[in-house]
């Protein structure tokens, strides 16, 4: 049965779609089945994965308002086969803003997503979900549907009070919606060890959330930048970049952390 994962935090530009993107193709590079859920109308994850938005049939617009099926909707990210990392995209494109409105008045507008999700939980081992950087109706029913969120940080002040907002959403959701939900742990993204601040806000969110930051660090990478631009994750445009390679084993690192959770459920 999929392990079900949000990819968010409320304070934008901190890497989130080149987090899913890429902890995507390193899972699937490393033998697991992926799903890759796009919740973000700009459809950013869906271009980064080979897929070209525009030319979706069917996206999670359709799905979250029930005229199609995730099996009928998802789409094999077939430009990423040859590198060895291909997954499954539930696109995203300028559809999905009206989502917002329309579910309002809908019954069971947050649980959309996660009743979908159920009748295909069984062909995958994650399903990674890209939330937009508001607390909207699309990530709500992302964080509903979800069984843990990996919160992509990068070590500057300004983040940790983004951190604390986003940690009160989450006790939230997870009292009154999905009991399920906890915070997997915080990923450094876009790190800089020359930079002293960045080194001392690192050891203050290990001090204070220890086993909860992940163990690796994504360096700041021109060519993980570079990479969306040509429509693909860094793990399958430069395999060799110093940022894949951290996304791959960062990818390890889930499948042993997770593997770890089941053991110790059992």
């Amino acid at each position: 049965m999929a392990k079900i994962f949000c990819v968010a935090n409320q304070k934008g530009g901190v890497g989130k779609t080149t987090t899913t993107v890429n902890l995507s193709a390193g899972l699937a590079k490393v033998g697991q089945r992926v799903l890759m859920i796009d919740l973000d109308p700009q459809g950013n994850a869906t271009m980064g994965s080979g897929v070209d938005k525009r030319a979706l049939k069917l996206t999670v617009y359709d799905v979250l308002l029930e005229s199609a099926t995730i099996a009928g909707a998802r789409v094999r990210s077939d430009r990423l086969i040859e590198a060895g990392c291909a997954y499954d995209v539930l696109g995203a494109n300028r559809e999905l803003a009206g989502a917002e409105v329309e579910l309002v008045e809908v019954d069971r507008r947050e649980r959309r997503l996660k009743e979908a999700l159920a009748k295909v939980a069984s062909d995958y081992d994650f399903v990674l979900i890209d939330c937009p950087p508001s607390l909207s109706m699309l990530t709500l029913n992302g964080l509903c549907a979800a069984h843990g969120v990996i919160v992509p940080m990068q070590c500057e002040y300004f983040a940790l009070e983004g951190l604390s907002d986003l940690v009160n959403t989450i006790k939230q959701v997870h009292a009154n919606l999905n009991k399920d939900l906890e915070i997997i742990g915080l990923l450094r993204v876009m790190f800089d060890p020359r930079i002293t601040l960045q080194q001392q806000v690192s050891d203050q969110l290990k001090a204070h959330f220890a086993e909860k930051v992940f163990n690796t660090v994504i360096p700041r990478n021109v060519r993980l930048a570079e990479a969306p631009s040509y429509g693909l994750p860094g793990v399958a445009f430069d395999p060799s970049a110093r940022g894949s390679q951290a996304f791959i084993e960062f990818a390890n690192e889930m499948v042993d952390r997770i593997g770890g959770m089941k053991r110790q459920a059992a």
